[in-house]
């Protein structure tokens, strides 16, 4: 909390959207152009995302592209910290770090993060809920079928809204039992992680449903294989679809947008908002 000049907690219902800039320290990430493979880069990043309106920022060192494989906790220390350590002396807005692991966790908050963004919801690893209380931080519940090393294989449910949200529920109890203030826990169905395309478009057109669990629900969808599969691009040409996806997401509840392209993003998302608020 000392590091930031408000408290910080997520949207309620009816306030504008968050927007998260994705920084990643990882050589493996999808996306080229948001790697970042020195402090300097991350800085310049950073400031750039905050001048274009960035509200978080979100900073991953360890891929979870399908089929990657995980990252030992030192490797990823090596990556994480150096830029933590910076960015909590210099920027006023909250600092989220995508991280799996309860000893990462504990360094980067100790560090100076905000926020812990989890793929496994709190789900894999017991110590990790206490360590993100004892800190009073924030956390970002997702929703993954498998290890990104496999769940592309061949994801399969029997009833994917009930299992995703029955899910997600599970993880917002373990995350308040644990002690972590109901304000500052928010939910993301996992876009890409353990679905097939058919899975993602289904959450898209029934995400309003997630409002049901009563937490502010995120949407990572920025420039996914899931856009280069519809419009037949690469990941370089993406920004249209993920664009559009984001804009759907708002009008259905989504109330954080985690993306690679704040400017673009914000704009199109307070022209959404702007017409959904407008009275009469």
């Amino acid at each position: 909390e000392k590091f930031l000049m408000t408290p910080f907690r997520f949207p309620r219902p009816g306030e504008e959207a968050l927007i998260i800039g994705i920084i990643n320290l990882s050589p493996e990430s999808f996306y080229g152009a948001s790697r970042c493979g020195t402090l300097e880069q991350a800085l310049h990043v950073a400031e750039k995302m905050i001048e274009e309106g960035a509200d978080i920022l979100d900073i991953g060192a360890e891929s979870s592209r399908p089929g990657s494989a995980p990252l030992s906790e030192q490797e990823e220390l090596n990556r994480l910290l150096p830029v933590v350590i910076k960015l909590a002396e210099i920027v006023n807005i909250p600092i989220s770090v995508d991280t799996y692991k309860p000893a990462v966790a504990h360094e980067v908050l100790n560090a100076g993060a905000n926020i812990i963004n989890d793929i496994t919801g709190l789900q894999r690893f017991p110590d990790m809920a206490k360590n993100i209380a004892r800190f009073r931080a924030g956390v970002i519940l997702m929703h993954m079928q498998g290890t990104p090393k496999t769940m592309q294989d061949n994801p399969q449910y029997v009833d994917l809204l009930t299992e995703i949200s029955g899910f997600l529920n599970q993880s917002i109890t373990i995350a308040v039992s644990a002690g972590i203030d109901p304000n500052k826990i928010a939910i993301d169905p996992g876009i890409g992680f353990g679905k097939t395309d058919s899975h993602n478009l289904l959450i898209l057109k029934n995400l309003s449903r997630l409002k049901e669990l009563g937490k502010p629900v995120l949407l990572g969808i920025s420039r996914k294989s899931l856009i280069g599969n519809i419009l037949n691009v690469s990941v370089g040409e993406r920004l249209e679809g993920s664009l559009s996806a984001a804009v759907f997401g708002v009008i259905q509840g989504a109330s954080i947008i985690r993306t690679h392209d704040v400017q673009a993003t914000r704009r199109a998302v307070k022209v959404a908002e702007s017409i959904m608020n407008e009275k009469g």
